[in-house]
């Protein structure tokens, strides 16, 4: 995966389902609830590290990066593209809530009487290594390329 960042994505760059080949990477940022400053507890950040991790080796996906800061967490995952990146949001979420609050029960919200731990918002944007100018400039000159625009 080293040369996947150093440059343009290559053909032996992409991943591969019996049908499909692709390259969806997402970047995702979420935040606990009430923005509480949680993490600043070592274990509780290297816990929550640990279980993302086993959430994205679950669906296929590769963890690329992972920072859990004091208050938010990003996550940058290559996904197959069978999911969405709304059902990525929330299955990492929710999952990653149980077992988090399963093993630290003291961060349940006080304020909350369901305890959740995260925001109901997250933010996702795609990533890739091309631009949208690139690949508007080689849709155009496949077309012009078969003919089908002059």
């Amino acid at each position: 995966m080293g040369s996947t960042w150093e440059g343009e994505i290559s053909y032996k760059d992409l991943r591969s389902t019996r049908h499909v080949k692709y390259w969806c990477c997402y970047h995702f940022v979420w935040i606990p609830k009430y923005r509480r400053k949680i993490f600043i507890n070592e274990e509780i950040r290297k816990y929550t590290e640990e279980v993302l991790k086993e959430i994205a080796k679950e669906l296929g996906c590769d963890l690329i990066s992972i920072a859990v800061n004091i208050d938010h967490i990003h996550l940058l995952v290559l996904c197959p593209p069978r999911y969405s990146p709304s059902f990525l949001a929330n299955y990492f979420k929710g999952k990653s809530a149980r077992k988090i609050l399963q093993r630290f029960p003291e961060l349940r919200s006080y304020k909350s009487r369901y305890g959740r731990l995260w925001s109901r918002s997250y933010f996702v944007a795609t990533v890739g290594k091309v631009g949208i100018d690139v690949i508007k400039r080689y849709i155009e000159e496949q077309s012009r390329i078969e003919g089908v625009v002059e």
